[in-house]
This record gives structure tokens, C-alpha cells and sequence, in this order.
């Protein structure tokens, strides 16, 4: 029988059987708190949900997206998988080590959207990994459609007898999304058998994805968490309506009712000079969470994130009772390539 949920609907849970996916995480993902974090903010209660522990080339975020993506390329009889990003991209790591996990080729493109990196930028990293899960890769300048690019190079393998299978940057689409829909089951799941219940989500928000899936999983079941996006590249009017896009077509592919554009929530104030550039708040966040808790975050996702969670504890923007849940999103093996940042600002 459905229990209702804070808002007196029926709660209700999504069949995620009947969509075709592979398994690729390690699921459920811990949620721990972080006390010393909370004593040392003076803030309220946080906690962290620890999808960098997904397992996947170092686990993060993208591997709940590509268990379904991955699951549609299979389905679709596809032998390589066709992806792009940025090039520290975490993204495309955990695409590389799925595809070697499935046994299909994987080629992608990666874009020098951040400017100013020496040449160990382009070698270390993520894209260390990415060689040494067998992708192979090409470069594009800034400021390009690299969906666009993508799609035009997986037209060119496929007309060379490849059947690729084309991944969005950052996995986000609908059926990308559907392993955020999972995850905020998952979430409501801890909630109803551990009776510990959260006020508000935190995450970074770039590519639109996870914070989609999450939205419209926590509006397909009935479940009242309110998702605080921060932005890691766009002003908060864009990033807004982008991630409002993606949440339609993902309740649309649950067969929910839509939402508005009012349910998405977005903070840009952490941005700083633009993606894959790490602010001074970006660069506390690092520091704090590595000495108060022993958690790595990554330079152009997660401590934007945090910095935007610590930025709101300090501000007053939650009550000193509120439980925060922080998603951790993965990334830690960029650091490497931030290398003279992070030690700069030790200083």
C-alpha cells in the first residue's frame, strides 16, 4: 500500500525494470554525516551522500547515468560508445572505463574549455584514465556545439561500419536522468527505513542531469526534498531553464505530470571566472572537507558545490535545525591536474 508523503499524496515508486540497463554501480551509496563540518560552519546538521563511492574508474556521479545509457546502447546492438567533454572531464573517464566494462570501443571528444593550463593539463587526470581504459580522443577549441561535433564524428564512424552509440555531454538526457530518478528513490528509501529525513539537497549543477533526475524521481514518488543546484558555469536564469527542460522530459519518459519552473532551484553565486576555474571559495571548500573530514572534492564540480552549501550555512540561509544532504558527485582525480593551485592557496 502507498504511505502519503509530507504534502498528504500518494507516495509512489517507479518501475525502473522496464527501462534497459547494465550493472555498472555499486548501490546504495552511503549517506554519513559530517559532524566536524557542522561544528566547524556553526551551522546546522550535514550529511553527505557519497556517490563519489559508485565504484566505476573511481566512482562519481556519471555511473547511475550511464547504467541506463549504457543499458540502451546494448540493447541497440551498438559496438562503441561516443561521447564528449570538457577535457578533465569526469564524465568521459567513467564513460571510457563502462565501455571497457561492456567490451565496446570508446571514442571521445574533448573540448579546452578552460584556458590558461600547461600542457600536463591535457596528459594527467582524468585523462590519464581515459588511455588507460582504452579511449581514444580528439580536441576541440572552446566555444563550440560538441554535441554537435559528437554527433557528426559518431555519423563518420558509423558510415566507416562502427555502430556508436552517441552519450550527450554529462550523460543528460532523459534516459541519462533516470539514474538520478533512481537515486532520489533511493533517498526517499533511506528516509522511510532509517526514519532519518532530510530538509534540503545541495549539489552542483552543470549539464543539467543529475539535478533533473533528481527532481522529477523526488516528484514521480511523492516525495517533498526541496534540490538547491550550484552552478558550476551558467547564470542561474539559464541553468534554471535548462535543467527545467530536461526534468519535463524526464517526467514525461516516467509518465508523470510536469512541474514549474518554480521547483528548480538554483544558486550562481560560486561560479567565480567560469567552468573548470576554481574560486577562492572553490578552493576552501577543497581545503575544509579535506581536514574536517577526510573527503576529497574535485575543482570544477563538487567544491563549487560545497562552497556554495558552506556560503549558505554562513549566510543563514538554513534553520540550525535543518538536516543538509550534501550529493558528492566524484572527480577527486582531477585535483592532479590543479596541482599548483591547491598548494598555492596553503600559502
Amino acid at each position: 500500500m502507498a504511505e502519503a508523503d509530507t504534502l498528504g499524496r500518494k507516495a509512489a515508486r517507479i518501475d525502473f525494470d522496464t527501462f534497459p540497463q547494465i550493472k555498472l554501480c555499486h548501490r546504495s551509496t552511503p549517506i554519513e554525516a559530517m559532524p566536524r563540518m557542522s561544528e566547524f560552519l556553526g551551522g546546522p546538521r550535514l550529511f553527505i551522500k557519497r556517490d563519489d563511492c559508485t565504484g566505476l574508474a573511481t566512482g562519481g556521479n556519471k555511473t547511475r547515468k550511464l547504467e541506463f545509457l549504457v543499458g540502451e546502447a546494448v540493447r541497440e546492438n551498438a559496438d562503441m560508445l561516443v561521447t564528449q567533454g570538457a577535457v578533465q572531464s569526469n564524465h568521459v573517464r567513467q564513460t571510457a572505463a563502462a565501455a571497457a566494462k561492456v567490451g565496446m570501443k570508446c571514442h571521445v571528444l574533448l573540448e579546452r574549455r578552460v584556458p590558461d593550463r600547461d600542457v600536463s593539463y591535457e596528459a594527467t587526470g582524468n585523462v590519464l584514465l581515459d588511455t588507460l581504459f582504452g579511449a581514444t580522443h580528439e580536441f576541440r577549441p572552446a566555444g563550440l556545439d560538441m554535441n554537435a561535433e559528437a554527433v557528426a564524428v559518431s555519423d563518420a564512424l558509423r558510415a566507416e561500419g562502427h555502430k556508436p552509440y552517441f552519450i550527450p555531454g554529462g550523460g543528460s538526457n532523459p534516459t541519462g536522468a533516470l539514474g538520478y530518478a533512481n537515486c532520489a528513490q533511493e533517498i526517499a528509501d533511506h528516509t522511510k527505513e532509517t526514519g532519518q529525513s532530510f530538509d534540503w539537497l545541495v549539489m552542483g549543477t552543470g549539464s543539467t542531469g543529475t539535478q533533473a533526475g533528481l527532481v522529477a524521481g523526488f516528484h514521480a514518488i511523492g516525495h517533498d526534498l526541496p534540490v538547491m543546484g550550484v552552478s558550476v558555469r551558467q547564470p542561474r536564469e539559464k541553468q534554471m531553464n535548462a535543467v527545467h527542460a530536461l526534468t519535463q522530459k524526464t517526467l514525461e519518459k516516467l509518465g508523470a505530470e510536469g512541474i514549474p519552473l518554480s521547483k528548480i532551484l538554483v544558486d550562481d553565486g560560486y561560479v567565480g571566472e567560469g567552468y573548470g576555474i576554481p574560486a577562492e571559495s572553490t578552493l576552501e571548500a577543497i581545503h575544509i572537507t579535506a581536514r574536517q573530514e577526510g573527503i576529497l572534492l574535485d575543482p570544477v564540480y563538487s567544491a563549487k558545490g560545497m562552497a556554495g552549501l558552506i556560503g549558505m550555512v554562513r549566510s543563514g540561509f538554513f534553520k540550525p535545525t535543518d538536516n543538509v544532504l550534501f550529493l558528492h558527485t566524484g572527480g577527486a582525480t582531477a585535483l592532479f591536474a590543479y596541482q599548483d593551485q591547491l598548494l598555492a592557496s596553503l600559502k
